[in-house]
């Protein structure tokens, strides 16, 4: 399959909207693209992520990549958090996703970024494959908390 990634604009969100919405249901939340599409203009309009998305040689969105931007404190350098991984079913096994996880070293590396992160859920096997066959590796050093508020 051939397809493209590029950095997303505000003219990509009818495409964007349903991949984003997908992403979401695949994490258990209902269907929304209303609050789908508000959520990612919001982070377009206020320059708080890159977006890079894949798409076939007619324009179907196939996936993306959004990523936000960190710091290190202790190592005084930036980051990106890469938060959101997605590609349609029907493009899955294509190379798409790891097409994506490049363009987003890429950019993050061209931005002057010191690293990449993700986390993933446990039982995320398959994605934990690819990251580690692409380089990744598995924080052995430190444990994730987070505080719901």
């Amino acid at each position: 399959m051939s397809f493209q990634i590029r950095q997303a604009t505000i003219l990509d969100i009818d495409t964007l909207t349903p991949l984003f919405d997908g992403y979401r249901q695949f994490y258990g939340q209902p269907a929304d693209p209303a609050r789908a599409r508000g959520f990612l203009m919001e982070r377009i309009h206020q320059h708080e992520s890159l977006i890079l998305l894949a798409r076939d040689e007619a324009g179907a969105g196939l996936g993306f990549t959004q990523l936000y931007p960190l710091f290190s404190s202790v190592r005084t350098v930036r980051t990106w958090l890469l938060n959101d991984l997605f590609v349609v079913a029907a493009a899955r096994r294509q190379g798409i996703a790891a097409a994506l996880l490049k363009a987003a070293a890429e950019h993050a590396r061209a931005l002057g970024a010191a690293s990449l992160s993700l986390s993933t859920a446990r039982d995320n096997v398959p994605a934990q494959a690819l990251y580690e066959s692409l380089g990744w590796q598995r924080d052995q050093q430190f444990c994730e908390y987070s505080l719901t508020l």
